[in-house]
């Protein structure tokens, strides 16, 4: 598992997801609406489940095997 992942937080924002993965914010949004990555809305706060962010790592992981 990455390093860059925050082992404290259940809930990542953006720029947290974007350090992770090495990606631009336009990148992750579109991971987003095409429910690649899955996401909670608080407010107008956008939150990637740790969890999720996991999954979606492991399912790329599985699909370049």
């Amino acid at each position: 598992m990455s390093s860059a992942l925050p082992t404290t937080h259940t809930a990542l924002t953006v720029p947290e997801v974007m350090e992770a993965l090495s990606l631009s914010r336009f990148k992750v949004y579109d991971l987003i609406r095409s429910k690649q990555l899955r996401s909670i809305k608080i407010g107008r706060c956008r939150r990637v489940p740790a969890d999720s962010l996991r999954a979606f790592i492991e399912d790329q992981l599985e699909e370049a095997a």
